[in-house]
């Protein structure tokens, strides 16, 4: 791979890393609000905020043996395309349960670092 290539899929590796980072994290900052709003006890908030990071960790080997096999390059696309929706829709939840399962889905992004790092 020549300079400039490697260049190029380090940056458009690293950006996918912060996305998916950031996306992974997000009931962590904006769960303050949502706490709020829905008048969340310590439980439920606690719930709402470890569920991405479970997800996360549960899918770590499943995505890692998917990268295996196919290749780290479509893996990464597919999980970062499925995760759009759950994006979009959490700007729509209004309820807990509602928050739980897009943090349920949110968290596959959670596993990303199984799929870019031996890519």
């Amino acid at each position: 791979m020549s300079g400039a290539r490697s260049l190029i899929v380090l940056g458009v590796t690293t950006w996918a890393f912060i996305v998916c980072f950031a996306v992974w994290l997000m009931f962590g900052v904006i769960g303050i609000p949502i706490r709020r709003e829905l008048g969340l006890n310590a439980f439920e908030f606690g719930l709402l905020t470890s569920t991405p990071i479970l997800t996360g960790a549960l899918l770590r080997l499943p995505l890692g043996m998917w990268t295996d096999r196919f290749g780290g390059r479509i893996v990464m696309f597919l999980l970062l395309l499925v995760c759009v929706p759950p994006v979009w829709a959490a700007s729509y939840a209004s309820q807990l349960w509602q928050f739980l399962l897009l943090g349920l889905a949110l968290g596959a992004v959670g596993a990303a670092f199984a799929v870019g790092t031996p890519y």
